[in-house]
């Protein structure tokens, strides 16, 4: 059991984004306030994995990322298995849990957070008298109109990853490791980087983006990425992630690679030459080195 008093916030944050800061920024306020130690409590799942899985969505950050981020905001992070006997408590039963076995004296709620199996039409005001009951003081945290990690993934489901990370407050990310290809792309001249990220991400929609790529080494390059079906060279191998980096050379099979969607350069199409298809990757490049935002990346 946690030894010290704790102000905690309780939900999902995949994504850490600009809207769970400042529920984040606010349990810090309470917590200091109080005297208490600001702890985010969170899920090792997203609930709806559990309660409808055919309603789960792609994550935007994984779990040990997730909780890396928080804690680098000063905070606590307590990671709670979500199972179908959680699934099954009352807002109420919520409440006397976090009070009895996580030490919570005070709870910092967002305008859209559900506690419980009857926690959906529950208001702040709900929870606030809730937790009176348990001797837990509920306080509202600031709302950020406009940006939920669902609005984060429309964005990058129609490939728009400029305002994915105006929502972020960072570039969207893809981590993985580099698999093997076919090497086509070194037979043209522009030899790519195939990432294979965890099949539980979000990969943003088809089409050639501006990104920056972060290699083993620590280095950063910037780079051209293609999403999609390779429908010029692909002949039905399924989707892909391929990372044209610029000004690279070396050997990244099997290693680690990052990278960060910078806009969307244009949508995937068939070319009817590879000829065409490496004029079309010049041009790629060129727009993406004559980007000033792209260009001022570190």
């Amino acid at each position: 059991m946690p030894q010290s008093r704790r102000a905690a916030t309780v939900g999902t944050f995949d994504g850490v984004h600009r809207g769970h800061i400042a529920v984040i920024e606010k349990l810090k306020t309470v917590g200091a306030q109080a005297r208490l130690t600001p702890t985010v409590i969170t899920f090792d799942r997203h609930p709806l994995s559990v309660i409808a899985p055919e309603r789960a969505p792609r994550r935007l950050m994984m779990p040990d990322k997730e909780a890396e981020r928080l804690r680098s905001m000063g905070v606590e992070v307590e990671i709670v298995p979500f199972t179908p006997e959680l699934m099954r408590l009352t807002a109420a039963q919520w409440m006397q849990r976090v009070k009895s076995e996580m030490n919570v004296d005070a709870l910092v709620v967002g305008y859209d957070n559900t506690f419980g199996c009857d926690g959906v039409d529950m208001s702040v005001a709900d929870y606030i008298r809730l937790g009176q009951n348990e001797g837990i003081v509920v306080s509202e945290a600031p709302v950020i109109s406009g940006i939920s990690s669902s609005a984060i993934r429309r964005a990058l489901t129609a490939g728009d990853v400029e305002k994915a990370g105006e929502m972020l407050g960072y570039r969207y990310t893809l981590e993985g490791k580099v698999a093997h290809g076919r090497q086509l792309g070194r037979a043209i001249g522009f030899p790519t980087a195939n990432l294979e990220p965890d099949a539980f991400m979000l990969v943003p929609a088809n089409g050639v983006y501006a990104a920056v790529a972060g290699v083993p080494d620590g280095r950063r390059f910037r780079a051209v990425v293609n999403i999609g079906n390779r429908p010029t060279v692909g002949n039905g191998l399924g989707r892909t992630i391929e990372a044209h980096i610029i000004g690279y050379s070396g050997d990244l099979y099997g290693q680690p690679l990052r990278l960060e969607f910078l806009r969307l350069l244009r949508d995937e199409r068939q070319f009817a030459s590879l000829d065409a298809l490496r004029g079309q990757i010049t041009a790629d490049v060129e727009a993406a080195l004559r980007d000033i935002s792209y260009k001022s990346v570190p």
